[in-house]
């Protein structure tokens, strides 16, 4: 498989704190890769900094685009989500004033009926609007959501609010999918039936994951290949099994 992200040499300094420092990992196109390590190991910092939240201190991040690559190190996230990156966030980021179904229509970009001159000639955006709403309902549908279509996020149980953080996420039709944490305070059977539907979308479509996963009994059970970070840096990489019998990352989860 083609490389669709490549990072190389990344480092990020908070004062006297290297959150990353020298880290380089490849994500290939229709990949299912996981991210894991302790916490505090750097993994939301790198999400951060792949997607435009933080500047790099150092090192370069380049995204393909076409039959080339670009440095995407650099812009602000409205430009990174713009060339194809989406992420979800470990504590969710939705609109509380609107409803479920309302944070997931408001999420694609390139809606037509937003463009003050369309909006008025109703004929240019229904049916992209209707097709939004189709999507929408089918999503809510198949994480057994449906019955909240209507509910305001204050009504809803954490649980069901992170599920909703990563719906909003698959509304939009991206290259590449950054999930963090995506089933935390979600039940196993959920959770589960998330990471199918993650895997059948990757599977089916060619559709990209890169996941910060801590539940790592039912994410070595999807993913491809495996980064590990620790104390800011590179640890080990490998596929699921080399990693998890790996001495360096028992002894950095357990401390023995």
């Amino acid at each position: 498989m083609s490389v669709l992200l490549e990072v190389r040499d990344v480092a990020k300094y908070f004062g006297g704190v290297r959150a990353l420092d020298g880290v380089s990992l490849a994500v290939p196109e229709g990949g299912l890769v996981g991210l894991i390590g302790p916490n505090g190991s750097g993994k939301t910092t790198l999400f951060n900094v792949i997607t435009g939240f933080y500047m790099p201190d150092r090192g370069s991040i380049f995204f393909k685009e076409g039959n080339d690559f670009v440095r995407v190190d650099g812009l602000n996230p409205n430009e990174v989500f713009k060339k194809g990156i989406v992420r979800t966030f470990q504590i969710p980021r939705l609109f509380s004033s609107l409803t479920v179904f309302e944070n997931l229509l408001v999420t694609p970009i390139g809606q037509r009926g937003e463009s003050p001159l369309l909006a008025l000639f109703r004929g240019s955006w229904s049916e992209q609007e209707r097709g939004l709403a189709r999507r929408a309902v089918e999503l809510l549908k198949r994480f057994d959501m449906l019955q909240y279509v209507n509910s305001k996020i204050s009504e809803l149980s954490a649980a069901h609010i992170k599920m909703l953080e990563t719906i909003r996420g698959l509304m939009t039709p991206a290259k590449l999918y950054l999930l963090d944490e995506p089933t935390a305070g979600v039940d196993y059977s959920m959770a589960r039936e998330l990471f199918n539907y993650v895997k059948r979308l990757r599977d089916e479509h060619g559709l990209t994951f890169f996941v910060i996963e801590h539940r790592l009994e039912i994410l070595m059970d999807y993913v491809d290949y495996v980064y590990v970070l620790h104390n800011g840096k590179l640890l080990a990489e490998g596929k699921p099994q080399e990693v998890t019998t790996e001495p360096k990352v028992i002894e950095a989860y357990i401390g023995v």
